[in-house]
């Protein structure tokens, strides 16, 4: 995996972490190549997002009362956060949806993952920019973790939008995806629910465990499980795929797994931290993101970069 900025020219002979605004990155990326991305944008929800790492000891003057009444003090280790509010959200995602097409392969899929609040907007916006006949599906991940408010339904999925770049030549491998156990395995077969059944659009999956191995602490930190199905699915052995978005890099940990190859792009110095971490061989100096080349230049060389 190479580690560059917006500024580098940015060839596909290998894995690819850019560090920059994603936008200047998706120009410099060449048309017609990949065969999946998937978007998992901020959610316009109008707060910052962040998670906090803490240490616990114990201490007769803490600020937490434990089990038995015992008290410990606590310390903030670390704070990972990013700003999720956008005047226009439809106007930031327009131009890097619109570029986003130009880059699917002809057999190419688009997967955009958006929440309650925004999913409707968005269809519509990529019903114009991709044609309505190129919607393939509307997946449902549910999960149950979190406070339940007791005056409304607690909101508890996200909605994943699936666009093709050609109707009906689209990559789709439904016996690549992992089975799942039947909900009412005595209703069929024993051989069947041995074999367990292929997942619907509606997906139950937990989240990040929050002391699981996967976990690496990013807010919003999506899981493998969910990443694994859109990448077995939509993409082929040594097929790109692209996450303009990418923060934790779930999406190149699970190409890692398949044998896929990938381009991860985000302008949080602390994600392309995150990431180096996960993917790379460890710790290593993050570059600022730089200015990108114009618009109309595509890849041409790589330079030598750094290597993790």
């Amino acid at each position: 995996m190479r580690l560059c900025t917006v500024a580098d020219p940015l060839l596909l002979d290998d894995d690819l972490l850019v560090a920059g605004d994603n936008e200047q990155a998706l120009a410099a990326l060449p048309e017609g190549v990949f065969d999946l991305i998937y978007m998992d944008p901020p959610f316009n929800t109008g707060r910052a997002q962040a998670r906090r790492t803490l240490s616990v000891v114990a201490d007769h003057g803490g600020d937490r009362v434990g089990f038995g009444g015992r008290r410990y003090a606590s310390q903030v280790l670390q704070t990972l956060s990013y700003d999720d509010e956008f005047a226009d959200y439809l106007a930031f995602l327009e131009p890097r949806l619109r570029r986003a097409r130009e880059l699917l392969a002809p057999h190419g899929t688009f997967y955009f993952h958006i929440d309650y609040r925004e999913a409707h907007y968005c269809k519509l916006l990529l019903d114009e920019l991709f044609g309505r006949d190129a919607f393939l599906n509307e997946l449902i991940w549910s999960y149950d973790y979190g406070a339940k408010p007791r005056r409304r339904w607690p909101a508890k999925h996200d909605t994943i939008l699936v666009y093709v770049r050609t109707p009906g030549a689209h990559h789709f491998d439904a016996d690549a995806v992992e089975r799942e156990p039947y909900m009412a395995p005595g209703l069929v077969s024993a051989e069947k629910a041995a074999r367990g059944k292929r997942p619907t659009d509606v997906w139950f999956h937990t989240i990040v465990p929050t002391n699981g191995r996967e976990k690496t602490g990013y807010p919003t930190q999506k899981p493998e499980g969910v990443l694994r199905r859109i990448v077995s699915a939509s993409s082929r052995p040594g097929g790109w795929c692209l996450d303009p978005f990418a923060g934790s890099g779930t999406l190149g940990a699970v190409c890692q797994e398949l044998a896929r190859r990938f381009v991860l792009i985000d302008e949080n110095p602390t994600a392309t931290e995150v990431m180096i971490n996960r993917l790379g061989k460890g710790p290593a100096h993050v570059p600022a993101p730089g200015r990108a080349h114009a618009p109309g230049r595509r890849a041409v060389h790589a330079p030598p970069g750094n290597r993790y």
